[in-house]
């Protein structure tokens, strides 16, 4: 499916930068990830997003904006803080001079149903995703293909979610997660190595 924006609307609080020294780990991450095409670029940036929350027990977390590139040497605009999600009536309320990605919605509902989960690392590997599909390695799946940043892409993620720290979402991608952003980041390369 082609990438065409967020699919909520975005209420953005103010338009200062995220500050929190955290954010330098994430551009670590979104770097590691651009160099194994973890998160492959396309048109309009690059395809997948990486989170982590902001403080235990809360549910607000620092994301990749939309419509970015996963690369060297992003600016702190590139980041944007999600304070607070409406998912009934699909509204991201956040920080920041972008976008928050379009997968924010997913990313809210994993930490509100996961407190042991600190960061969360959403790419796209054709390596795992074929790997899953001819059962070399046991991923859990979601159970059915549902459109990126929707709804139904979220509640088949949750539906299978349970105390698992790597899924693959179904013909989309895969979610990584840790109690750490290091521990989310190092799943995903130990998947991605065990499918090459």
């Amino acid at each position: 499916m082609a990438h065409q924006g967020v699919k909520f609307r975005t209420e953005i609080i103010s338009e200062i930068i995220p500050k929190d020294p955290r954010i330098k780990g994430l551009k670590y991450w979104c770097k590691v990830f651009h160099r194994y095409n973890l998160t492959p670029p396309h048109k309009s940036g690059s395809c997948g997003n990486l989170s982590f929350r902001l403080e235990d027990g809360k549910d607000s977390f620092i994301v990749t904006g939309s419509r970015i590139g996963l690369k060297d040497a992003l600016p702190d605009n590139c980041f944007v803080k999600v304070s607070s999600v409406d998912l009934e009536k699909g509204i991201v309320r956040a920080y920041g001079t972008k976008e928050p990605s379009s997968e924010s919605m997913l990313h809210f509902a994993i930490y509100c149903r996961r407190k042991d989960v600190n960061a969360i690392f959403h790419g796209h590997s054709q390596e795992i995703l074929s790997c899953v599909n001819k059962s070399k390695i046991k991923i859990p799946e979601t159970k059915r293909e549902e459109p990126y940043g929707s709804i139904e892409l979220l509640q088949s993620v949750l539906e299978v979610l349970d105390n698992e720290y790597f899924l693959a979402m179904k013909k989309h991608g895969f979610i990584s997660l840790g109690r750490t952003m290091k521990e989310a980041g190092e799943f995903a390369l130990q998947i991605y190595r065990k499918c090459i």
